[in-house]
């Protein structure tokens, strides 16, 4: 096992390489929009526009600019100044990054309690109305977008623009340091907004993993010698079809720490997927792959965790 995560981990420092030069190319080789355009704004003349580039290091060659990049990245972990406000973009990530994480955590909490419930149910009950109902519920949470469900449940239960003004609406997050009330009640509509498609995903998936599971001679033998039928599912059942939930929770989790652009945006949380979305208007180069690298960086570590779990869930893995 020490050895495993001994090469996982070494193979991070080639990830994040990769992803550095990727995001890099993409962004700077090949930029979408010229930041220096960007900052001197409408009509600059020539040498506005050289003066700026120069100021920005845009006028050096792209290698000796990726060099310089990854040498204070690696030396310092400084991901260099926002081309837009001068700021450190480490800064401006971790200032926003405890938002992102209370939503993406949050949401986890949900949609694991609700998916994981319906789709034991389900399993227990294939073919019942239970089982429809609840599966036609996944179907339907799965198809609703996440901007336009965010948008209706502001509609209905917003304190400010709501018809049953329950919740704080639009713009309302408050820090966890600022008052643990007031930032759980923020978030509830966030919460729940963004856990409904993963809750529905999550929900079919335990039920497939679990009908299949419940199949197996073991569980056979379990209910043979008399074991309670709950003892049965929980126990010995979920245990197994739990492998390919981690496996996912792994990856939307990192994902989600990497920015939940659609939820911030909607529900205006200064996160890190709203941070990125400003820097792709403005074309802030240093800020976009700043959040990139972060965002490969959680992923990456994620996944590396669930293989560690994969030992502990299932005894027939080894490494």
């Amino acid at each position: 096992m020490t050895g495993y995560i001994a090469r996982r981990l070494l193979w991070v420092g080639v990830l994040m390489f990769a992803v550095s030069l990727l995001t890099f190319v993409i962004f700077y080789v090949f930029p979408s929009a010229d930041p220096a355009v960007v900052r001197a704004g409408r009509n600059p003349n020539p040498e506005v526009l050289a003066q700026i580039r120069e100021q920005l290091g845009l006028d050096r060659p792209w290698p000796v600019q990726f060099g310089d990049y990854l040498q204070q990245l690696v030396l310092h972990f400084d991901l260099g100044y926002s081309y837009q406000n001068d700021v450190a973009v480490r800064t401006e990530i971790l200032e926003r990054l405890p938002a992102t994480a209370s939503l993406a955590f949050g949401a986890l909490v949900v949609w694991l309690a609700f998916g994981i419930g319906v789709g034991l149910i389900s399993a227990t009950r294939p073919g019942t109305w239970i089982d429809r109902l609840a599966m036609g519920g996944a179907l339907v949470a799965i198809s609703a977008p996440v901007y336009w469900l965010g948008l209706v449940v502001l509609y209905l239960f917003a304190s400010d623009i709501g018809v049953f003004p329950i919740f704080p609406g639009q713009g309302s997050y408050v820090p966890l340091t600022e008052g643990p009330v007031r930032w759980f009640q923020s978030l509830l509509l966030p919460w729940f907004v963004l856990a409904a498609t993963f809750a529905a995903v999550y929900a079919r998936l335990v039920r497939s993993t679990m009908i299949e599971t419940l199949s197996e001679d073991y569980i056979r033998t379990a209910r043979a010698k008399g074991l309670r039928p709950r003892r049965v599912v929980l126990r010995h059942g979920l245990r197994t079809a739990s492998t390919p939930v981690v496996t996912a929770v792994g990856l939307d989790l990192g994902a989600l720490l990497g920015g939940a652009l659609l939820t911030e945006s909607v529900f205006n949380i200064p996160g890190i997927g709203r941070l990125a979305y400003n820097s792709i208007v403005v074309a802030d180069l240093p800020m976009i792959q700043g959040t990139v690298l972060f965002g490969a960086l959680f992923i990456i570590f994620a996944n590396l965790a669930v293989d560690v779990l994969y030992a502990f869930l299932d005894p027939r893995v080894r490494y």
